[in-house]
Protein backbone atom coordinates (compact mmCIF):
# COMPACT_ATOMS: atom_id res chain seq x y z
CA UNK A 1 0.00 0.00 0.00
CA UNK A 2 2.50 2.61 0.62
CA UNK A 3 4.03 2.31 -2.83
CA UNK A 4 0.44 3.54 -3.89
CA UNK A 5 -0.32 5.89 -1.39
CA UNK A 6 2.81 7.72 -0.57
CA UNK A 7 4.46 8.74 -4.03
CA UNK A 8 4.69 12.80 -3.42
CA UNK A 9 4.16 14.91 -6.59
CA UNK A 10 5.07 18.52 -5.57
CA UNK A 11 3.13 21.42 -8.41
CA UNK A 12 2.71 25.29 -7.68
CA UNK A 13 -0.38 26.83 -8.12
CA UNK A 14 -2.02 30.29 -9.53
CA UNK A 15 -4.02 32.79 -7.12
CA UNK A 16 -7.25 33.82 -7.64
CA UNK A 17 -9.29 36.30 -5.05
CA UNK A 18 -12.77 37.78 -3.67
CA UNK A 19 -13.81 40.02 -1.38
CA UNK A 20 -13.68 41.90 2.29
CA UNK A 21 -13.13 40.88 5.73
CA UNK A 22 -13.88 40.93 9.25
CA UNK A 23 -11.83 39.10 12.23
CA UNK A 24 -13.10 36.84 14.32
CA UNK A 25 -11.69 35.44 17.91
CA UNK A 26 -12.51 32.23 18.37
CA UNK A 27 -12.27 32.07 21.91
CA UNK A 28 -9.78 33.67 24.27
CA UNK A 29 -5.93 33.46 24.15
CA UNK A 30 -3.11 33.34 26.93
CA UNK A 31 -0.29 35.63 26.89
CA UNK A 32 2.21 35.42 23.73
CA UNK A 33 5.74 34.00 24.45
CA UNK A 34 7.44 31.25 26.86
CA UNK A 35 6.24 27.69 27.81
CA UNK A 36 7.98 24.51 27.23
CA UNK A 37 11.12 23.97 28.15
CA UNK A 38 12.36 21.49 25.09
CA UNK A 39 15.14 22.94 22.38
CA UNK A 40 13.60 24.63 19.35
CA UNK A 41 10.53 26.79 19.39
CA UNK A 42 7.83 27.22 21.53
CA UNK A 43 6.40 30.55 20.61
CA UNK A 44 3.00 30.68 21.44
CA UNK A 45 2.70 28.04 24.23
CA UNK A 46 2.74 28.71 27.74
CA UNK A 47 2.27 26.64 30.87
CA UNK A 48 -1.28 26.47 30.30
CA UNK A 49 -2.00 27.24 26.94
CA UNK A 50 -1.46 26.83 23.01
CA UNK A 51 -2.25 29.41 21.17
CA UNK A 52 -3.33 28.69 17.56
CA UNK A 53 -4.53 30.39 14.32
CA UNK A 54 -6.75 29.99 10.92
CA UNK A 55 -7.85 32.04 8.08
CA UNK A 56 -11.31 31.25 7.08
CA UNK A 57 -14.09 33.11 4.78
CA UNK A 58 -16.50 34.24 6.86
CA UNK A 59 -18.04 37.05 5.08
CA UNK A 60 -18.07 37.28 1.23
CA UNK A 61 -19.54 35.19 -1.58
CA UNK A 62 -17.45 31.94 0.29
CA UNK A 63 -18.53 32.46 3.34
CA UNK A 64 -22.25 30.31 3.03
CA UNK A 65 -20.02 27.28 2.00
CA UNK A 66 -17.26 27.50 4.43
CA UNK A 67 -17.91 29.34 7.65
CA UNK A 68 -18.96 26.35 9.48
CA UNK A 69 -15.72 25.02 9.35
CA UNK A 70 -14.75 27.59 12.16
CA UNK A 71 -17.31 26.81 14.55
CA UNK A 72 -16.84 23.32 14.37
CA UNK A 73 -13.51 24.32 15.00
CA UNK A 74 -14.35 26.57 17.98
CA UNK A 75 -16.61 23.93 19.58
CA UNK A 76 -14.33 20.91 19.59
CA UNK A 77 -11.70 22.72 21.07
CA UNK A 78 -14.06 23.87 24.00
CA UNK A 79 -14.65 20.42 24.64
CA UNK A 80 -11.19 19.20 24.44
CA UNK A 81 -10.24 21.97 27.09
CA UNK A 82 -13.49 21.28 28.99
CA UNK A 83 -11.74 17.41 29.03
CA UNK A 84 -8.38 18.29 30.52
CA UNK A 85 -6.87 20.03 26.77
CA UNK A 86 -3.83 18.25 25.43
CA UNK A 87 -1.05 17.46 27.88
CA UNK A 88 -2.27 19.68 30.34
CA UNK A 89 -2.62 22.32 28.09
CA UNK A 90 -6.02 24.26 26.73
CA UNK A 91 -6.30 25.32 22.91
CA UNK A 92 -6.98 29.34 22.62
CA UNK A 93 -7.68 29.50 18.62
CA UNK A 94 -7.81 32.67 16.82
CA UNK A 95 -9.98 33.05 13.90
CA UNK A 96 -9.49 35.61 11.48
CA UNK A 97 -11.68 36.43 8.64
CA UNK A 98 -10.00 36.79 5.04
CA UNK A 99 -13.36 36.56 3.03
CA UNK A 100 -11.35 34.27 0.38
CA UNK A 101 -9.63 37.02 -0.19
CA UNK A 102 -5.87 36.81 -0.66
CA UNK A 103 -4.45 39.92 0.18
CA UNK A 104 -7.05 39.70 3.48
CA UNK A 105 -5.29 36.04 3.91
CA UNK A 106 -1.62 37.66 4.14
CA UNK A 107 -2.49 40.45 6.00
CA UNK A 108 -4.50 38.25 8.44
CA UNK A 109 -1.82 35.75 8.96
CA UNK A 110 1.02 38.21 9.41
CA UNK A 111 -1.26 39.51 12.88
CA UNK A 112 -1.62 35.98 13.47
CA UNK A 113 2.16 35.37 13.56
CA UNK A 114 4.04 38.79 14.55
CA UNK A 115 1.19 40.37 17.09
CA UNK A 116 -0.74 37.12 18.39
CA UNK A 117 2.24 35.15 18.09
CA UNK A 118 0.41 31.95 17.69
CA UNK A 119 2.04 28.57 17.62
CA UNK A 120 1.03 27.08 14.76
CA UNK A 121 -1.77 27.56 12.13
CA UNK A 122 -4.24 24.82 11.55
CA UNK A 123 -7.19 24.24 8.83
CA UNK A 124 -6.43 27.64 6.74
CA UNK A 125 -8.75 27.82 3.96
CA UNK A 126 -8.46 28.05 -0.04
CA UNK A 127 -6.16 27.38 -2.60
CA UNK A 128 -5.96 30.78 -3.93
CA UNK A 129 -6.13 32.42 -0.77
CA UNK A 130 -3.38 30.28 1.14
CA UNK A 131 -0.92 30.06 -1.52
CA UNK A 132 -0.36 33.71 -0.79
CA UNK A 133 1.00 32.96 2.78
CA UNK A 134 3.17 29.79 2.08
CA UNK A 135 6.55 31.76 2.03
CA UNK A 136 5.80 34.19 4.55
CA UNK A 137 4.60 30.86 7.04
CA UNK A 138 7.74 28.87 5.97
CA UNK A 139 10.24 31.42 6.11
CA UNK A 140 9.58 31.90 9.46
CA UNK A 141 9.00 28.22 10.94
CA UNK A 142 5.45 28.01 11.95
CA UNK A 143 3.71 25.45 11.77
CA UNK A 144 0.94 25.14 8.65
CA UNK A 145 -1.33 22.30 9.85
CA UNK A 146 -3.85 20.37 7.53
CA UNK A 147 -4.46 23.15 4.96
CA UNK A 148 -8.19 23.41 4.15
CA UNK A 149 -8.05 22.98 0.68
CA UNK A 150 -7.32 20.04 -1.81
CA UNK A 151 -4.29 21.78 -3.78
CA UNK A 152 -0.64 19.54 -4.14
CA UNK A 153 0.72 22.79 -3.33
CA UNK A 154 1.20 21.61 0.23
CA UNK A 155 2.69 18.40 -0.36
CA UNK A 156 6.18 20.21 -1.42
CA UNK A 157 8.30 19.64 2.13
CA UNK A 158 11.54 20.63 0.28
CA UNK A 159 10.46 23.84 -0.38
CA UNK A 160 8.09 23.94 2.16
CA UNK A 161 8.72 22.44 5.34
CA UNK A 162 6.47 23.59 7.57
CA UNK A 163 2.88 23.39 5.29
CA UNK A 164 0.83 20.05 5.35
CA UNK A 165 -2.26 19.41 3.91
CA UNK A 166 -5.04 17.57 5.57
CA UNK A 167 -8.11 16.62 2.78
CA UNK A 168 -7.62 14.34 -0.49
CA UNK A 169 -5.70 16.18 -3.16
CA UNK A 170 -7.51 17.20 -6.49
CA UNK A 171 -5.50 15.15 -8.16
CA UNK A 172 -6.30 11.87 -6.18
CA UNK A 173 -9.92 12.93 -6.56
CA UNK A 174 -9.88 13.65 -10.10
CA UNK A 175 -8.78 9.87 -10.74
CA UNK A 176 -11.73 8.60 -8.34
CA UNK A 177 -14.07 10.80 -10.27
CA UNK A 178 -12.83 9.48 -13.53
CA UNK A 179 -12.62 5.86 -12.48
CA UNK A 180 -16.63 5.41 -11.76
CA UNK A 181 -17.23 7.76 -15.07
CA UNK A 182 -15.26 5.24 -16.87
CA UNK A 183 -16.98 1.89 -15.43
CA UNK A 184 -20.23 3.10 -15.73
CA UNK A 185 -20.38 6.45 -18.92
CA UNK A 186 -18.43 4.60 -21.10
CA UNK A 187 -18.81 6.45 -24.45
CA UNK A 188 -19.78 9.67 -22.83
CA UNK A 189 -18.54 13.07 -23.99
CA UNK A 190 -16.51 14.16 -21.07
CA UNK A 191 -15.66 17.97 -20.53
CA UNK A 192 -14.58 19.82 -17.39
CA UNK A 193 -15.77 22.82 -15.47
CA UNK A 194 -13.27 23.89 -12.83
CA UNK A 195 -12.08 27.31 -10.61
CA UNK A 196 -9.17 28.73 -12.24
CA UNK A 197 -6.42 27.66 -10.01
CA UNK A 198 -5.06 24.35 -8.51
CA UNK A 199 -8.75 22.89 -7.61
CA UNK A 200 -9.56 22.62 -11.33
CA UNK A 201 -6.58 22.11 -13.09
CA UNK A 202 -5.14 19.15 -10.86
CA UNK A 203 -8.85 17.90 -10.51
CA UNK A 204 -8.55 17.45 -14.19
CA UNK A 205 -4.91 16.50 -14.27
CA UNK A 206 -6.38 13.56 -12.45
CA UNK A 207 -9.37 13.16 -14.79
CA UNK A 208 -7.06 12.61 -17.82
CA UNK A 209 -4.66 10.32 -15.87
CA UNK A 210 -7.18 7.50 -15.90
CA UNK A 211 -9.16 8.69 -19.01
CA UNK A 212 -6.19 9.66 -21.15
CA UNK A 213 -4.59 12.75 -22.46
CA UNK A 214 -7.56 14.28 -24.55
CA UNK A 215 -10.29 12.43 -23.39
CA UNK A 216 -11.92 16.26 -21.60
CA UNK A 217 -13.27 17.59 -25.05
CA UNK A 218 -14.26 20.86 -23.53
CA UNK A 219 -12.24 22.63 -20.58
CA UNK A 220 -13.60 25.10 -18.93
CA UNK A 221 -12.59 27.52 -16.26
CA UNK A 222 -14.52 30.26 -14.03
CA UNK A 223 -12.38 33.22 -12.15
CA UNK A 224 -13.64 33.46 -8.43
CA UNK A 225 -14.22 37.03 -8.70
CA UNK A 226 -16.73 36.70 -11.59
CA UNK A 227 -19.75 35.27 -10.53
CA UNK A 228 -21.50 35.17 -14.20
CA UNK A 229 -20.31 31.45 -15.40
CA UNK A 230 -22.70 31.93 -18.58
CA UNK A 231 -20.28 31.63 -21.20
CA UNK A 232 -18.38 28.52 -19.61
CA UNK A 233 -21.78 26.43 -19.60
CA UNK A 234 -22.48 27.91 -22.98
CA UNK A 235 -19.47 26.62 -23.97
CA UNK A 236 -20.00 23.35 -22.53
CA UNK A 237 -23.47 23.22 -23.71
CA UNK A 238 -22.39 23.70 -27.50
CA UNK A 239 -19.70 21.09 -27.20
CA UNK A 240 -22.08 18.55 -26.85
CA UNK A 241 -20.84 17.94 -23.30
CA UNK A 242 -22.53 14.52 -21.42
CA UNK A 243 -20.44 14.43 -18.57
CA UNK A 244 -19.03 17.25 -16.93
CA UNK A 245 -16.49 16.97 -14.18
CA UNK A 246 -17.12 19.82 -11.81
CA UNK A 247 -14.16 20.89 -9.17
CA UNK A 248 -15.88 24.06 -8.11
CA UNK A 249 -16.64 25.76 -4.75
CA UNK A 250 -20.43 25.78 -3.46
CA UNK A 251 -21.11 29.18 -4.50
CA UNK A 252 -20.12 28.27 -8.40
CA UNK A 253 -21.22 25.03 -8.18
CA UNK A 254 -24.59 26.13 -7.52
CA UNK A 255 -24.04 29.31 -10.38
CA UNK A 256 -22.91 26.18 -12.95
CA UNK A 257 -26.73 24.01 -11.97
CA UNK A 258 -28.96 27.38 -12.00
CA UNK A 259 -27.75 28.17 -15.06
CA UNK A 260 -27.62 25.24 -16.78
CA UNK A 261 -30.61 24.76 -16.21
CA UNK A 262 -31.99 28.06 -17.63
CA UNK A 263 -30.48 26.92 -20.42
CA UNK A 264 -32.58 24.03 -20.44
CA UNK A 265 -29.34 21.34 -20.29
CA UNK A 266 -28.73 18.54 -18.30
CA UNK A 267 -25.58 16.87 -18.63
CA UNK A 268 -24.38 14.47 -16.11
CA UNK A 269 -22.26 16.36 -13.12
CA UNK A 270 -20.32 14.21 -11.52
CA UNK A 271 -18.52 17.02 -8.67
CA UNK A 272 -15.32 17.00 -6.34
CA UNK A 273 -16.28 17.17 -2.29
CA UNK A 274 -15.70 20.81 -2.33
CA UNK A 275 -18.34 21.62 -4.34
CA UNK A 276 -20.55 18.77 -3.42
CA UNK A 277 -21.99 19.01 -0.02
CA UNK A 278 -25.63 19.24 -0.62
CA UNK A 279 -26.81 21.65 2.93
CA UNK A 280 -23.86 23.62 1.96
CA UNK A 281 -25.51 23.95 -1.81
CA UNK A 282 -28.95 24.31 -0.53
CA UNK A 283 -28.05 27.71 1.13
CA UNK A 284 -27.03 29.13 -2.52
CA UNK A 285 -29.73 26.86 -4.18
CA UNK A 286 -32.95 27.34 -1.88
CA UNK A 287 -36.18 25.44 -2.70
CA UNK A 288 -34.84 24.79 -6.08
CA UNK A 289 -31.61 22.45 -4.48
CA UNK A 290 -33.49 19.07 -4.35
CA UNK A 291 -34.24 19.37 -8.11
CA UNK A 292 -31.35 20.51 -9.14
CA UNK A 293 -28.75 18.34 -7.06
CA UNK A 294 -30.93 15.08 -7.82
CA UNK A 295 -29.42 14.18 -10.52
CA UNK A 296 -25.43 14.73 -9.45
CA UNK A 297 -22.96 12.31 -8.34
CA UNK A 298 -20.35 13.46 -5.88
CA UNK A 299 -17.11 11.99 -4.13
CA UNK A 300 -16.33 12.26 0.06
CA UNK A 301 -12.89 11.50 2.04
CA UNK A 302 -15.04 11.65 5.03
CA UNK A 303 -17.15 8.96 6.82
CA UNK A 304 -21.18 10.47 5.90
CA UNK A 305 -23.52 11.38 8.30
CA UNK A 306 -25.34 8.79 9.01
CA UNK A 307 -22.75 6.13 9.06
CA UNK A 308 -22.23 3.41 11.89
CA UNK A 309 -19.43 5.23 12.78
CA UNK A 310 -18.50 6.22 16.95
CA UNK A 311 -16.66 9.29 15.72
CA UNK A 312 -19.48 10.04 14.18
CA UNK A 313 -21.52 9.57 17.53
CA UNK A 314 -19.27 11.52 19.24
CA UNK A 315 -18.95 14.63 16.83
CA UNK A 316 -22.78 14.75 17.01
CA UNK A 317 -22.57 14.59 20.58
CA UNK A 318 -19.94 17.82 20.74
CA UNK A 319 -22.08 19.35 18.15
CA UNK A 320 -25.56 19.06 20.13
CA UNK A 321 -23.04 20.22 23.50
CA UNK A 322 -20.71 22.82 22.14
CA UNK A 323 -22.27 24.21 18.40
CA UNK A 324 -25.82 23.83 19.17
CA UNK A 325 -28.45 25.43 17.27
CA UNK A 326 -26.08 24.89 13.87
CA UNK A 327 -26.88 22.68 11.02
CA UNK A 328 -24.70 19.36 10.75
CA UNK A 329 -23.62 18.86 7.79
CA UNK A 330 -20.37 17.98 5.92
CA UNK A 331 -18.86 21.17 5.79
CA UNK A 332 -19.01 20.98 9.75
CA UNK A 333 -17.64 17.40 9.83
CA UNK A 334 -14.87 18.13 8.42
CA UNK A 335 -14.36 21.11 10.73
CA UNK A 336 -14.24 18.63 13.19
CA UNK A 337 -12.32 15.77 12.07
CA UNK A 338 -9.48 18.26 10.47
CA UNK A 339 -9.75 19.95 14.45
CA UNK A 340 -8.49 16.36 15.57
CA UNK A 341 -5.99 15.55 13.46
CA UNK A 342 -3.99 18.85 13.68
CA UNK A 343 -4.05 17.81 17.89
CA UNK A 344 -2.84 14.71 17.12
CA UNK A 345 1.18 15.45 16.30
CA UNK A 346 0.48 18.54 19.01
CA UNK A 347 0.07 16.12 21.65
CA UNK A 348 2.36 13.49 20.42
CA UNK A 349 5.25 16.34 20.52
CA UNK A 350 5.05 15.73 24.30
CA UNK A 351 4.96 18.21 27.11
CA UNK A 352 7.74 19.74 26.34
CA UNK A 353 5.91 21.26 22.96
CA UNK A 354 8.22 23.17 19.94
CA UNK A 355 7.36 23.94 16.32
CA UNK A 356 10.30 21.78 15.54
CA UNK A 357 8.60 18.69 17.73
CA UNK A 358 5.28 18.93 16.14
CA UNK A 359 6.55 18.82 12.77
CA UNK A 360 8.68 15.81 13.40
CA UNK A 361 6.26 14.15 15.23
CA UNK A 362 3.67 14.67 12.21
CA UNK A 363 5.98 13.06 9.59
CA UNK A 364 6.36 10.23 11.70
CA UNK A 365 2.78 9.76 10.57
CA UNK A 366 -0.82 9.62 12.46
CA UNK A 367 -3.40 7.77 13.03
CA UNK A 368 -6.52 7.34 10.90
CA UNK A 369 -8.89 8.35 13.86
CA UNK A 370 -12.13 9.58 12.07
CA UNK A 371 -10.82 9.61 8.44
CA UNK A 372 -11.55 6.75 5.59
CA UNK A 373 -8.55 6.62 4.57
CA UNK A 374 -4.84 6.78 5.36
CA UNK A 375 -2.75 10.01 5.87
CA UNK A 376 0.26 9.97 3.28
CA UNK A 377 2.49 12.31 5.83
CA UNK A 378 6.06 11.32 6.02
CA UNK A 379 9.54 13.22 6.01
CA UNK A 380 9.11 13.55 2.20
CA UNK A 381 5.57 13.56 1.42
CA UNK A 382 2.87 16.09 3.40
CA UNK A 383 0.37 15.29 1.65
CA UNK A 384 -2.78 14.43 3.49
CA UNK A 385 -5.80 11.91 3.09
CA UNK A 386 -5.34 9.34 0.08
CA UNK A 387 -8.56 8.47 -1.35
CA UNK A 388 -12.34 8.51 -1.26
CA UNK A 389 -15.59 6.78 -2.28
CA UNK A 390 -18.39 8.36 -4.87
CA UNK A 391 -22.03 9.15 -3.63
CA UNK A 392 -25.27 10.07 -5.05
CA UNK A 393 -28.44 11.57 -3.17
CA UNK A 394 -30.98 10.29 -2.01
CA UNK A 395 -33.30 13.49 -1.03
CA UNK A 396 -30.40 16.20 0.12
CA UNK A 397 -28.69 13.15 2.05
CA UNK A 398 -25.13 11.39 0.43
CA UNK A 399 -25.09 7.86 0.01
CA UNK A 400 -22.28 5.99 -0.84
CA UNK A 401 -22.25 3.95 -4.65
CA UNK A 402 -18.72 2.61 -4.55
CA UNK A 403 -15.98 1.19 -1.95
CA UNK A 404 -13.31 3.31 -0.93
CA UNK A 405 -10.68 3.62 -3.06
CA UNK A 406 -6.90 4.86 -2.23
CA UNK A 407 -4.92 6.24 -4.48
CA UNK A 408 -1.23 8.31 -5.71
CA UNK A 409 -0.61 11.76 -7.22
CA UNK A 410 0.11 10.49 -9.96
CA UNK A 411 -0.58 7.79 -12.24
CA UNK A 412 -0.38 4.76 -10.07
CA UNK A 413 -3.39 2.15 -9.53
CA UNK A 414 -6.63 3.01 -7.89
CA UNK A 415 -6.94 0.67 -5.31
CA UNK A 416 -10.01 -0.73 -2.67
CA UNK A 417 -9.56 0.03 1.09
CA UNK A 418 -11.48 -1.34 3.47
CA UNK A 419 -12.53 1.56 6.19
CA UNK A 420 -13.94 0.18 8.35
CA UNK A 421 -13.55 2.92 11.42
CA UNK A 422 -10.97 2.78 13.84
CA UNK A 423 -12.23 2.97 17.86
CA UNK A 424 -12.29 5.99 19.46
CA UNK A 425 -9.70 6.69 22.21
CA UNK A 426 -9.34 8.92 24.79
CA UNK A 427 -12.92 10.78 24.37
CA UNK A 428 -11.48 11.45 20.79
CA UNK A 429 -8.69 13.54 22.67
CA UNK A 430 -5.21 12.96 21.12
CA UNK A 431 -2.48 12.25 23.84
CA UNK A 432 1.10 11.78 23.34
CA UNK A 433 0.79 7.67 23.93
Amino acid sequence: MKSTIGRPRWRRNAVAAMTASLALVASACGGPGGGGSGDGDATGVTDDTIKIGSTQPLTGPAAPGYAPISKAMKAYYSYVNDNGGVNGRKIALTVEDDAYNPAQTLEKTRKLVQQDKVFAMVGSLGTAPHSTVLDFLNENKVPDLMVSSGSMSWNQPEKYPWTFGWQVDYWREGKIMANYVKENFAGKKYCTFGQSDDLGSDGAAGVESVLGKGALKVKEQYSATNQNVAPQIGKLQAGGCEVIFSFAIPGFTSLALGTAAKLGYSPQWVMSSVGADPVALKGYLGANAEALLKPTIGISYMPLLDDDNPWIDLFKEIHEKYNKGQVLDMTTLHGYMMSYAALQPIAAAGKDLTREGVIEALEKGIDRGPSSTPFAYSKDNHAGQTGAFMTKLEGLTPVRITPTYVTDDSDGPIEKFEDDPEPVKNKGIPTAD
